[in-house]
């Protein structure tokens, strides 16, 4: 088994639409999350900086290396309208640590550039897959 494994990124990302309900001191409104966008959102230095990024802060969990656990880690997030990362959340997850290091440095992300519909900026909402082989 190599000491020395990285996460390798998959360069795809999915989106999808869903809803959810934001209360604020008492009434609760409405925030839509798109699934189509006019213009995607894009992370500082677009694909290569998010592989960068990735490559840099994500950690392959030493209990992960141990048991020779390997896999796709599938995580959910928004991108707000303002470019700040919220409502991580792990759709496809692999154990042994993977799903909540995927999880930590997705909540690290620097701002991106928001997703616009209409001319509009937008809350957009992104699938990354994060792949595990040592």
């Amino acid at each position: 088994m190599k000491t020395n494994a990285k996460p390798i990124i998959m360069t795809t990302l999915m989106m999808f639409m869903i809803f959810f309900m934001n209360v604020q001191e008492g009434t609760a409104q409405t925030q839509e999350v798109h699934q189509e966008v006019d213009v995607m959102p894009q992370p500082p230095g677009g694909m290569s900086g998010l592989m960068a990024f990735m490559s840099e802060n994500l950690k392959y969990p030493e209990q992960a290396k141990e048991k020779g656990v390997e896999g796709v880690v599938i995580v959910s997030f928004v991108v707000q309208k303002d470019g700040s990362i919220s409502n991580p959340e792990i759709l496809r997850g692999i154990g042994a640590g993977c799903d909540e290091e995927a999880i930590r440095v997705v909540k690290a992300f620097p701002s991106w550039t928001p997703g616009e519909k209409d001319g509009e900026k937008v809350n957009t909402q992104i699938q990354l897959p994060v792949k595990y082989m040592l």
